[in-house]
């Protein structure tokens, strides 16, 4: 049964179109109604309204995924889209909680501290979102030209983390 509506999620989701998500929110409506403590289901809805312009809705659902027992790369992809929201609603200070959230989650993330970082740069915090970037950089980029100055962006990144007051 939990495989065939995960399947009918994939199928929702492979056939959306992200600039007219109104199909796609009319296939998970029902889908909700028909199991609303399903912590996928309302993780799906939620990033549907959020592609869809509604963050104010996606808020609340994103919020009860995370409450109703998400795991492994779905929590991992509902923290981040979470936490961007927030930032989009101006709730910087909650987008950085819930970037942190994530980030002890899922330490390794790079799309979580990519993001996260774009979250410090709306809180005024440029030092530290640069720096962030920069361990990204040179944590997850492998790039001949770049393997000799490695240690130069990490130099970078803790000086500019230590200005700006965030440990990397």
């Amino acid at each position: 049964m939990v495989d065939d509506l995960y399947a009918e999620l994939d199928r929702i989701f492979a056939e959306r179109d992200r600039d007219d998500m109104a199909p796609t929110i009319a296939a998970l409506l029902p889908l909700h109604e028909q199991h609303p403590d399903d912590a996928r289901v309302t993780y799906e809805l939620a990033g549907a309204d959020d592609t869809a312009g509604d963050e104010s809705e996606a808020v609340g659902l994103y919020e009860r995924a995370l409450a109703t027992g998400l795991a492994g790369d779905i929590r991992r992809r509902c923290l981040l889209q979470y936490g961007s929201t927030l930032r989009n609603l101006g709730r910087v200070d909650e987008s950085l909680a819930a970037f942190a959230r994530g980030r002890d989650e899922f330490p390794s993330s790079v799309s979580l501290g990519a993001f996260e970082a774009l979250s410090l740069h709306a809180a005024g915090r440029t030092d530290d979102a640069l720096a962030g970037l920069l361990v990204l950089l040179a944590d997850h980029v492998d790039a001949d030209e770049l393997e000799r100055y490695k240690p130069a962006l990490r130099a970078n990144a803790a000086f500019l983390a230590s200005r700006g007051g965030s440990v990397t």
